[in-house]
């Protein structure tokens, strides 16, 4: 299974869970690439969580992984230095949020040691395979996570990302990665790099996940310093946008010049999407991105290894400790020096930005050869975090997304990336873009503020109820039909309220699709509107053809018995067609 939806789905058609994730626990028991997991959950861990688990919660029996670098109780926490290892009593605040809503813990990931680097192979333990092909980086830090999620194993994965590491392993595997704004997941239990920078991120298989879970993870902690409130409304971008792509001659592809079709490629996507691409400077974005590692703040990663690497240097990766070592070396004068210099270049940076609702750039120029980056580990690194190591120095969110095949053979990604807060509206646009690459139509491009409802009766457009929907502001979204796993009854007039169909669940093959319409509210009126729902009506989530699921008209099963069947017509129109 690869979608969130896919184990929902599972569990509604009563699976049972405990079966259901014991053949996840053997999947990854089994799987033969021993460098993607440092740490593999035992049963009776994986068993545990369940039996404790909020089965009402959003992510009820969904499968992820960890990155060893953030705590999980009772795993041990490595950060891929088994000399640095310890055994957390209590779960970063992230992972914590997460099992309240029902997600299980598979396991911890690989990383490049310490979170320092993009390529995935600063390890002691073995080097997780790209499974696309694997004599090429996993990319990194956080390489195990975006393996495991690459392979299936798990439906989602935390990584995290101060440089680039929740977006390069994307790029390379064709993954959803998205680096939040900073502080909107708490970083509370997380092995620090640099922490005013650091960032927990998500991999996905679509923007959709990728939501799910930042709709849960996403919650203000009193108890770290650097969290922040995410908006109580999300900000959003309408279906008509302006997007900022970088001059012509701005773009370095490193010996991949053929990249340059796929982001021109891209770019065509994002027009038929209903986008304006404006011209942006990006100088001030790449002047900001060198000082990441060429500036002090590699001595942030000194810092929160100093005392460790006072006794236990020799225990470390030759090449991470020779990166860090250098954050020994900077001065205040040089500190205060690089922040006047960001603060410049943040003042040109948004200047460009505040003429767009987001830009668009390549993830990451190119991929390498593992034995390339072997040989020269350094400078190939660094050139993977071309496009990414100004994000959070500029304090900006990004979503990194597939977007085609180099040569048609090794994956390549764009990202797009906004000001703080709009991590939900650059998701509701990469849905859209899954959606035109994959034809997939869940999304319906319904806004973050509201609510899918689908109506199967009275309430459709035309008819004697739609102006319940109507005086609230309800927005008609489209024709819809549901999977073949429902029956319709009649239910017969009642004082004012005319007849109206009941819409029942039953086993797959001995129902029908029904047709029905999406109507789209905002949260407060949909509150108000389900307030006037009378029994036996009510709402629950609707099962459409394509697998997805959304909120819609169900029916108490009592109301059927005995009520005349309507499920051959497939629809109530249809229905009251036959009735002149």
């Amino acid at each position: 299974m690869k979608y969130l939806t896919d184990y929902q789905l599972a569990y509604d058609s009563g699976r049972d869970p405990e079966v259901v994730l014991r053949q996840v626990w053997e999947t990854i028991r089994d799987e033969p690439d021993e460098g993607i997991f440092i740490t593999k959950a035992s049963w009776e861990c994986v068993a545990d969580q369940l039996s404790k688990a909020n089965r009402q919660g959003p992510l009820f029996g969904i499968p992820y992984a960890v990155k060893d670098n953030i705590d999980v109780a009772q795993m041990p926490t490595t950060a891929a230095c088994p000399a640095f290892a310890y055994v957390p009593e209590q779960s970063a605040k992230v992972v914590d949020l997460l099992q309240q809503a029902g997600a299980i813990c598979m396991g911890k990931t690989n990383l490049d040691q310490f979170a320092t680097g993009l390529v995935g192979i600063r390890t002691p333990y073995p080097i997780p395979k790209n499974p696309i092909a694997q004599e090429y980086l996993p990319g990194g830090s956080s390489a195990g996570s975006a393996v495991a999620l690459a392979k299936q194993l798990v439906a989602f994965s935390l990584g995290t990302d101060t440089a680039g590491s929740g977006r390069v392993p994307a790029a390379f595997q064709e993954l959803v990665g998205l680096k939040p704004s900073c502080g909107y997941l708490s970083t509370r239990g997380v092995v620090d790099a640099c922490k005013s920078l650091d960032c927990v991120s998500i991999f996905a298989h679509s923007a959709r996940d990728a939501a799910a879970v930042l709709e849960v993870a996403a919650q203000f902690d009193a108890d770290e310093a650097w969290s922040r409130r995410p908006p109580i409304a999300w900000p959003r971008i309408g279906k008509t946008f302006r997007f900022g792509v970088p001059k012509p001659d701005a773009l370095q592809y490193f010996g991949w010049e053929n990249a340059d079709l796929l982001f021109q490629q891209a770019i065509e996507k994002w027009i038929a999407l209903g986008g304006e691409p404006v011209t942006v400077d990006i100088a001030p974005f790449m002047e900001a991105a060198k000082l990441l590692y060429q500036g002090p703040w590699i001595a942030e990663r000194f810092v929160a290894l100093e005392e460790f690497f006072s006794t236990n240097i020799d225990d470390v990766f030759p090449v991470t400790r020779d990166i860090i070592l250098t954050g020994s070396k900077p001065s205040a004068a040089d500190f205060f020096r690089a922040q006047y210099q960001l603060a410049e270049c943040k003042r040109l940076a948004m200047q460009e930005i505040e003429q767009v609702d987001f830009i668009l750039m390549p993830t990451t120029p190119r991929n390498f050869l593992v034995s390339e980056v072997q040989a020269d580990p350094i400078r190939l690194n660094s050139i993977l975090g071309t496009y990414t190591n100004f994000m959070n120095l500029l304090d900006f969110s990004a979503l990194a997304l597939p977007a085609g095949r180099y040569d048609g053979k090794l994956p390549w990604g764009v990202t797009i990336f906004g000001k703080a807060g709009m991590d939900m509206a650059l998701l509701e646009l990469g849905a859209r873009f899954d959606e035109l690459e994959n034809a997939a139509g869940f999304w319906n491009h319904v806004s973050w503020d509201q609510v899918r409802l689908l109506v199967f009766g009275a309430h459709m457009s035309g008819l004697p109820l739609n102006h319940q929907l109507t005086s609230r502001g309800g927005r008609y979204e489209g024709t819809f039909q549901t999977a073949d796993c429902y029956r319709m009854a009649l239910i017969p007039p009642v004082g004012a309220l005319p007849p109206r169909p009941a819409v029942y669940r039953v086993e797959s093959g001995s129902g029908r699709s029904m047709e029905c319409e999406q109507w789209s509210l905002s949260i407060g009126a949909f509150g108000e509107f389900v307030k006037m729902i009378p029994a036996p009506l009510g709402i629950g989530k609707i099962v459409l053809s394509d697998g997805t699921e959304s909120c819609g008209f169900i029916s108490e099963a009592h109301a059927c018995h005995g009520a005349n069947d309507l499920t051959e017509f497939g629809g109530w129109r249809n229905y009251l067609k036959s009735i002149g």
